[in-house]
């Protein structure tokens, strides 16, 4: 995925604002989204699963860094792994399909969470459908904008990705000041809560550091990849932590967690109007219309590439590459906003935090076991790669579970989705191998 910051610059990107892009796409609405539904499930652990899934985002991007320092290919994702198995057509269609609808459903996870927090103080603050409309309009915005003014997006991107940072960190400290309990206290009061419990919840949430490989979209703007890259994400990834980490600890240590879960959606705008009156739901609703704007943005544009890319190699619809007299793919980026609509139209937020979850868990796996394949080339440890592909291939299948044991239809649902888009894959890499 591309981001207008990279365009910005003809070379020469520091290690500060590769930090920025990639907590750019990170602390997108992540900890908006996940914070109500990480409450309902774990309580007071819910810093625990986090900090856990900051640690499976770390070794899902050992093999990214390993493998974009060895390619040093703007394309990532689907280039390391064309690049990676060049014989195999169907590897490659398979995970173009597979994370051009991860970002999809990223892009419908952000537009909803918009939405949510948009119209929390309102009367109508929980009907379902003014809500999927509302999320359907800022796809809608920011599908014209990346079409019709691509050009302004880079600085209004820059100043949207800093001042949402700035809204959170004051959000955090706010909110701490006014906690009225300990950790260890809240943790006592829930014996219940068991560690696998923790580790669902942790995967679950994965979805929330999705960004980190924006980094690896920029490796022709930046001198000494080499060194770059991996500074640049391991930071961002640890800079990530700490702000939800700060952030969760705030909310559960000031608001009730009947409260966070009844109104989970907008738990933190819910919240903070309790505590701090309008003025603090105001902030934290700016807070999460800036941090969702922004990955909106930035999904649309860069993802929108990808796949017209993909469908230039001729893994996906022939029309999906084509761009306009700009170089702008049009056709890809209203393809895109389509099926993100349509994802918000047939799900609720629940299932598209976990098809997303999902859907990056298993292609950060196809990445760890292609920089395992070559991991002599990338100079990568085996042991490190294995225990990537494990910890990613063992918290896929938590959530599978999971859902298998308590929503059979929503993973009836996610499986039908993922059968599709694999006999999409299938079907595009035969037409590949005969044409």
């Amino acid at each position: 995925m591309g981001h207008p910051l990279i365009r910005k610059r003809d070379k020469n990107l520091g290690v500060l604002e590769l930090v920025a892009i990639a907590l750019g796409g990170m602390v997108g609405g992540g900890i908006f989204t996940i914070l109500g539904i990480s409450v309902s499930m774990v309580g007071a652990f819910t810093p625990i699963a986090i900090a856990i899934g900051g640690t499976i985002a770390a070794l899902a991007a050992y093999s990214y860094i390993k493998l974009g320092v060895y390619y040093k290919d703007e394309g990532a994702t689907y280039t390391f792994y064309k690049r990676t198995f060049p014989n195999s057509p169907f590897a490659a269609s398979l995970i173009g399909w597979w994370v051009i609808f991860g970002y999809i459903s990223t892009l419908a996870l952000y537009a909803y969470t918009f939405s949510s927090y948009a119209i929390s103080s309102f009367s109508f603050a929980d009907n379902e459908m003014i809500r999927k409309m509302i999320a359907g309009a800022i796809i809608l915005l920011f599908t014209l904008i990346n079409i019709w003014s691509v050009k302004g997006m880079g600085k209004v991107e820059d100043a949207m990705v800093y001042t949402k940072l700035i809204i959170l960190t004051i959000i955090s400290f706010v909110l701490m000041n006014h906690a009225n309990t300990t950790l260890p206290k809240l943790m006592q009061s829930e014996p219940n809560i068991d560690l696998f419990a923790i580790l669902i919840v942790s995967s679950v949430t994965f979805v929330a550091y999705e960004g980190f490989q924006l980094v690896i979209n920029a490796v022709n703007e930046m001198e000494k990849p080499e060194v770059n890259i991996p500074r640049a994400i391991y930071l961002a990834i640890f800079l990530a932590v700490v702000i939800y980490l700060v952030i969760s600890i705030g909310a559960i240590l000031t608001i009730p967690f009947k409260d966070i879960i009844a109104n989970k959606e907008y738990a933190l705008a819910a919240g903070a109007r309790d505590i701090l009156g309008q003025w603090g739901a105001n902030l934290v609703i700016a807070g999460a219309l800036l941090a969702t704007s922004s990955a909106i943005s930035g999904t649309v544009f860069g993802s929108s590439r990808q796949m017209a890319t993909i469908a230039k190699d001729g893994y996906m619809p022939a029309f999906l590459a084509k761009r306009d007299a700009s170089n702008i793919p049009n056709r890809a980026i209203l393809s895109m906003s389509f099926f993100a609509f349509l994802l918000i139209l047939s799900g609720n937020l629940r299932v598209i935090l976990e098809f997303g979850s999902v859907t990056f868990l298993l292609v950060s796996l196809l990445m760890a076991i292609a920089n395992f394949t070559i991991r002599k080339e990338t100079k990568s440890s085996a042991t490190i790669a294995l225990a990537a592909i494990f910890g990613l291939l063992f918290s896929a299948a938590l959530i599978l579970y999971y859902e298998f044991e308590n929503h059979r239809e929503q993973l009836y649902f996610i499986l039908g989705l993922y059968l599709l888009l694999t006999l999409s894959a299938w079907g595009y890499a035969r037409f590949k191998k005969r044409s």
